[in-house]
């Protein structure tokens, strides 16, 4: 997808590392629409790369945090079968949108070929991420790690919080998205900022400050000289994550130096 975090973050390292081409297709929230998909899959021609693998993110980082339904995601899968090409999923974020839709993990994962998700973004470890997939690609990826010098001798201390956020710490995301939409309904009265309530789905939420004739990183200069950490998007665009260790008191106290910090602008 073209806002997909593979596409605009990784250094370009799937042209880099994997040799491909990426050909993206423009999202709705974050999601495919299946006859883009399919138009978008590359005829056999001499002319033209073959199209092997579909990649999807779940949740959708740069459309703030929103979910790719499992429906969504098998009428994807559906295309690819008919084309015989496979489908990849950046499951960062999967237990976030298992969480949200109050539905087993397994709803997502199984319209997918493989995928991969994060113990520390949302689970609280302090490093790590999984890839899931049938054996002879998790045998192939071992082999890939292992080229590009990325095996680990004592790993067991990575693994060993994994085992415990896996086991203790997926629930506890429940209140990180109601403290996302606490702080997202908290900014909506407040003059200049626009922020879209459909959208805050999960822990992640972008907000506009367009309106108040100012631009994202001013803004966010303001914010940090008072203790409040926070990432742009866009030109106008502001992306707030609530995440572990991260409380209801917390959110009061974002939220008073994001309306004191609108407070200047609107002057």
């Amino acid at each position: 997808m073209t806002e997909s975090h593979m596409f605009w973050y990784e250094v370009g390292g799937l042209s880099a590392v994997a040799g491909v081409l990426p050909w993206t297709i423009n999202g709705h929230s974050g999601a495919l629409d299946p006859a883009d998909v399919e138009a978008t899959i590359r005829p056999n021609n001499i002319h033209f790369p073959d199209t092997t693998l579909v990649c999807i993110e779940n949740t959708n980082n740069r459309a703030g945090g929103t979910i790719i339904m499992p429906e969504q995601i098998k009428a994807i899968n559906d295309v690819t079968r008919a084309h015989n090409v496979k489908v990849y999923m950046d499951e960062a974020r999967i237990f976030n949108a298992s969480i949200a839709l109050r539905c087993d993990v397994k709803e997502f994962s199984r319209h997918v070929d493989n995928l991969m998700f994060c113990l520390s973004k949302e689970l609280s470890c302090p490093v790590g991420s999984l890839i899931v997939g049938e054996q002879g690609f998790i045998d192939r990826a071992r082999k890939v790690r292992k080229m590009l010098r990325g095996g680990m001798r004592r790993a067991g201390v990575i693994a060993a919080p994994g085992i415990i956020a896996l086991e203790k710490m997926i629930d506890c995301l429940a209140e990180d998205h109601a403290n996302a939409r606490l702080l997202a309904e908290g900014l909506t009265g407040v003059d200049g900022i626009e922020v879209h309530m459909n959208a805050v789905q999960t822990n992640i939420f972008l907000f506009s400050v367009e309106n108040l004739s100012t631009t994202a990183e001013r803004f966010i200069d303001g914010l940090n000289r008072k203790g409040l950490l926070v990432s742009s998007m866009e030109k106008y665009t502001i992306r707030l994550v609530t995440h572990g260790g991260v409380e209801k008191e917390d959110v009061r106290k974002a939220l008073s130096i994001l309306h004191e910090v609108a407070q200047g602008f609107n002057r």
